[in-house]
């Protein structure tokens, strides 16, 4: 299958929160959506039933596969929809599915879900675990960002500035029809005189190089009003604060080979625990 979203699904909430998302996304592509879930056998101890057989727990994850579909149909009757049952550990299961996808979408319960690299999160290992665009996305607000005044945010490394993460942003400003804001902070280098005239210098030149690493892609992208947003300050910070009624933050990790524990870094990781949009974490080299 080509040109799909892939999205998690089980019986939480928050993922059925991703299937509406990833359908509304999977329409402004024109992509189909796959929705997938993963079965893990043995169930974990948390949810083990005794009385409870792999045959039952399959009827369960078809029905729960059915209803969504239906759901969804009704919500969105012209896009195209297929499901899959698979098993497996979640996380591996996941990135398998969605490697031919354009992006995989998941549930979060924000700090309840996606926690610190020793908790064994799903979505955290998921995400460390394909170099596929993940967008985590909360189950308040079914409109899921995708209304007409909701604007997609990105944070902008300028010492590594990622192509990957501003293409993935501008499409999707450009799908949306909306402003893109883009955002770095920046801090003083070391050895300037903390006084007002060196933090303005400061300021010009961070805001010229955020500028000439956007100036390729508003070119490409014509259409896309672009808010340039040099903030003072730490870069994670800067983006929560400018994220508060954004519509999608986008974010960048970099792509670790083989890692002893999922690490996104610690931007993607502010963004996922406090911002309330859905978020979009893009791999890069």
């Amino acid at each position: 299958m080509t040109g799909h979203v892939t999205v998690g699904l089980d019986n939480s909430p928050e993922s059925l929160a991703a299937a509406h998302w990833a359908a509304r996304d999977a329409a402004l592509r024109g992509a189909d959506l796959l929705l997938v879930h993963v079965e893990e056998w043995p169930l974990p101890v948390a949810v083990a039933m005794p009385t409870v057989t792999r045959d039952d727990h399959r009827v369960w994850a078809d029905r729960l596969l059915d209803s969504a579909v239906g759901e969804l149909r009704r919500a969105h009757p012209g896009l195209r929809i297929s499901t899959r049952r698979t098993s497996g550990r979640p996380a591996g299961a996941l990135a398998v599915e969605a490697a031919d996808a354009e992006l995989l979408v998941l549930g979060s319960r924000g700090l309840g879900t996606v926690m610190g690299a020793l908790m064994g999160s799903i979505g955290l290992a998921t995400i460390a675990a394909t170099t596929v665009p993940v967008v985590v996305v909360r189950a308040h607000g079914r409109d899921g960002g995708h209304g007409p005044d909701r604007n997609v945010v990105v944070g902008v490394d300028l010492h590594r500035p990622a192509d990957p993460v501003l293409a993935f942003a501008f499409g999707e400003a450009a799908r949306r029809g909306c402003t893109l804001r883009a955002v770095h902070g920046w801090k003083l280098p070391l050895g300037f005189a903390h006084s007002g005239d060196a933090r303005a210098e400061a300021a010009r030149e961070t805001a010229a190089a955020l500028g000439e690493v956007l100036l390729p892609w508003r070119q490409e992208y014509p259409s896309v009003e672009v808010v340039e947003r040099p903030v003072m300050g730490a870069g994670a910070q800067a983006l929560v604060d400018e994220a508060a009624n954004a519509g999608l933050v986008v974010v960048g990790r970099h792509v670790r080979r083989a890692p002893l524990v999922p690490h996104i870094g610690h931007v993607a990781h502010a963004a996922m625990h406090h911002c309330t949009a859905p978020v979009a974490v893009v791999a890069h080299e």
